[in-house]
């Protein structure tokens, strides 16, 4: 089941993905190429948004987007598995990156 965060942070990318990828890397000349399925349904794992990009540096590469409202002791291991996913679907190197909306909560 999608949440609704999901959609949005899904929606979010969409709107300027070539912008969304450069400040994600801090390289002014990637481009999207291509929004790619981000199902992994064999084994049940779904990341936000998975973008095929391209740099003249870097060459083709996967941007695995993770939005998350809080960081959780699981989200390391979540990373692994959805770049080590990615880069068997799709033979490319993958650069995951994580994005918290709000700061870790603390134990009162």
């Amino acid at each position: 089941m999608t949440k609704k965060a999901d959609i949005g942070s899904k929606r979010l990318i969409s709107l300027a993905p070539d912008n969304w990828a450069r400040w994600l890397t801090q390289q002014p000349d990637v481009q999207v190429q291509e929004f790619l399925s981000s199902e992994f349904q064999w084994v049940s794992r779904a990341n936000d948004v998975l973008l095929k990009v391209y740099s003249p540096q870097e060459g083709e590469f996967l941007l695995l987007n993770e939005i998350q409202l809080r960081y959780t002791k699981q989200m390391p291991q979540r990373i692994r598995a959805y770049a080590a996913l990615a880069t068997e679907r799709y033979n490319l190197p993958v650069y995951p990156v994580l994005v918290n909306i709000l700061p870790r909560q603390t134990n009162a």
